[in-house]
């Protein structure tokens, strides 16, 4: 996490003012050499989820070494400009692009799990290395989507409040908590940390918290009890967003409909904007490699047919995350790459304060081809 006083200049409300800030810490900002092992193509922003603007996210990513960097938002691109002018002013190459959901109805996967932890029948796909002159189009497209998931996050609301006996408002309590207003995205994370919040405001921090989370029937493992008694760490709200999201979201989840385009509508899509669709596949969890993971079966299981999937519907690349798989998951995995002839590109999501932004799986050499792949989508969206 860099410096909190600069984050703050960072995370400024205006856009220019985010932009100016940059400018001056430049001035007086060392950074340490680039590593050139060293590439995340998917950090999440203030547009979807996360305690980065666009502008602090380039100069995170910079300050822990990153040769390159990624922007990835749920339902929105609307932050590629800011991050591209960032990463102008900080003098590192990025790629821009999204993440939706895509419904699988009409293909072989119809109705089964594959990388989604909250849906049947609903894969996440990431919208990578997008033309620098497509992203405002690209952005309205996926409007009627995130309006979709406006109103579902509304009927979730309603279902948090009647589950707690909370009286949150989605206009006052969550939206100013987005960017909403400049085409961001709204996520089940905002619900949380709206709900966390809340919660801080009533009960406070430290032991009333740990005793309020019990009385609501919380059990709480000891990492997480050492959490919410650590007061002063400045990100509180952060923590137990991550407990209220693991114990409450599967009560009051929503299947989401009306804002999944089906697969063969994002595959025409990409095409129209020439950038890569891509499947991001995630792998069943058994003992979590990062540790933060429950045990659940996801696409593993019948992985041959997911890629057969991918290619009867023309999608032609996959993207994988090396920290959060098993050797023999990326073993198999890659192969399979091989065999279809799917591009393989890489990135492992940024969304809270206490991740690094560095994924030291990269420097394995057998990884030098998602490196490589990197440069490739940097040179293909100019």
């Amino acid at each position: 996490m860099i410096d909190l006083a600069i984050l703050e200049k960072l995370d400024a409300c205006d856009k220019a003012q985010r932009l100016a800030n940059l400018e001056e810490i430049l001035k007086t900002t060392q950074f340490p050499p680039m590593v050139p092992q060293y590439i995340n193509n998917h950090i999440h922003t203030t547009y979807s989820f996360s305690p980065y603007s666009p502008t602090a996210a380039v100069y995170a990513a910079r300050m822990e070494g990153l040769c390159t960097a990624g922007i990835i938002d749920h339902d929105s691109i609307a932050g590629a400009r800011e991050f591209l002018e960032a990463a102008r002013l900080v003098e590192i190459p990025v790629t821009v692009g999204m993440e939706c959901r895509a419904s699988m109805d009409g293909t072989r996967l119809q109705g089964r799990r594959t990388n989604n932890p909250d849906q049947v029948g609903v894969s996440y796909m990431t919208i990578q290395s997008v033309p620098h002159d497509k992203i405002e189009a690209l952005n309205q497209w996926f409007a009627p989507y995130r309006a979709a998931r406006d109103r579902r996050n509304r009927q979730m609301i309603d279902k948090i409040n009647a589950l707690l006996g909370e009286d949150l408002d989605y206009d006052r309590d969550v939206l100013p908590l987005s960017m909403h207003h400049e085409g961001g995205g709204v996520t089940e994370r905002h619900l949380m940390y709206a709900l966390a919040k809340k919660m801080v405001a009533r009960a406070g921090k430290g032991q009333p918290m740990v005793d309020y989370l019990g009385s609501i029937g919380l059990t709480l493992s000891e990492k997480q009890k050492a959490q919410m008694l650590d007061t002063v760490y400045p990100f509180y709200e952060y923590d137990l967003l991550g407990i209220l999201k693991s114990a409450f979201v599967p009560q009051i989840y929503i299947d989401a409909t009306d804002e999944c385009p089906n697969i063969t509508q994002l595959v025409a899509l990409c095409r129209e904007m020439d950038a890569y669709l891509c499947y991001a596949y995630l792998g069943d969890v058994g003992d979590s490699v990062t540790g933060d993971k429950k045990a659940q079966k996801f696409e593993d299981d019948y992985l041959e047919d997911v890629f057969e999937c991918l290619k009867e519907v023309g999608v032609k690349a996959v993207t994988y995350m090396p920290t959060r798989n098993t050797p023999a998951q990326l073993k198999r995995l890659r192969g399979l790459c091989e065999a279809y002839g799917m591009f393989q590109i890489s990135g492992e999501d940024i969304n809270s304060p206490r991740q690094s932004f560095v994924i030291r799986a990269m420097e394995d050499p057998q990884f030098q081809n998602l490196i490589d792949a990197t440069w490739q989508l940097i040179e293909h969206e100019k």
